[in-house]
């Protein structure tokens, strides 16, 4: 007679670090209310630690939200394969940029309230970018785009700018599947091609130039280092 199969007990979740727990503290308030009258005291309150906890691991309310933007990260990138290897850079990209708005549509409620808040606050919009930035380099990397050089900086900006929009398109996207968010997506992709195509041929004809300059300025410390020696050693004669 074939043996019973022996039930396993899924198991346990590790309990959540106080950090975690002031991360989603600070979300759900977020999805409640204004996020610009959200205290550090409110999401020490809502997620059970003191001020003194609070303060152990975080230095302010933007860097609990830069975690946040950080676990998103996390999410992406461990959730990338090699299944897309074969496919272009763009479709590569696409589905790099697809997983993050799925990491980040539960919650879509507090990224409205943070985006609302960022529009009427310059200093924060500044350090939101700078979050979006790293993200960003992250994302192209996870797709196979190199994200360093001139080019590689065009491509990193062009898509930081590009994903403000983007959210904003999400965030009115009431459709599961997200349609309108995937169509944005691919519009704002394959203008991005042509502009990044563009960047490329212009470093490549301005190559020669740059080659050419870094040569005079090189020949120009060492004629500027030579005329020193030999001023020197002309001084030292005279003594």
């Amino acid at each position: 007679m074939a043996r019973a199969a022996k039930k396993v007990a899924a198991p346990k979740a590790a309990p959540a670090s106080d950090r975690d727990r002031i991360v989603d503290a600070l979300m759900d308030l977020a999805a409640e209310q204004d996020f610009g009258e959200i205290t550090i005291s409110m999401i020490a309150e809502r997620a059970g630690v003191s001020l003194a906890d609070f303060r152990d691991g975080f230095p302010s309310k933007g860097a609990v939200l830069a975690a946040f933007n950080r676990r998103i990260d996390r999410i992406v990138l461990d959730g990338v394969t090699g299944d897309l290897a074969d496919e272009n850079a763009k479709e590569r990209l696409f589905d790099v940029l697809m997983r993050r708005f799925d990491a980040l549509t539960p919650y879509k409620a507090a990224i409205d309230s943070i985006t609302t808040w960022a529009r009427r606050e310059p200093l924060a919009a500044a350090a939101l970018n700078r979050m979006v930035v790293n993200s960003m380099r992250f994302m192209l990397e996870a797709a196979g785009i190199e994200a360093e050089g001139g080019v590689g900086a065009l491509k990193l900006q062009g898509l930081t700018i590009a994903w403000a929009r983007l959210v904003n398109v999400w965030l009115d996207d009431d459709d599961s599947g997200m349609a309108a968010t995937m169509a944005e997506l691919d519009r704002t992709l394959r203008r991005g091609d042509m502009l990044v195509a563009r960047a490329q041929d212009v470093e490549r004809l301005t190559s020669p130039l740059r080659s050419l300059a870094r040569g005079v300025v090189s020949a120009g410390i060492r004629f500027v280092s030579d005329r020193r020696s030999k001023a020197n050693e002309e001084e030292t004669s005279a003594t």
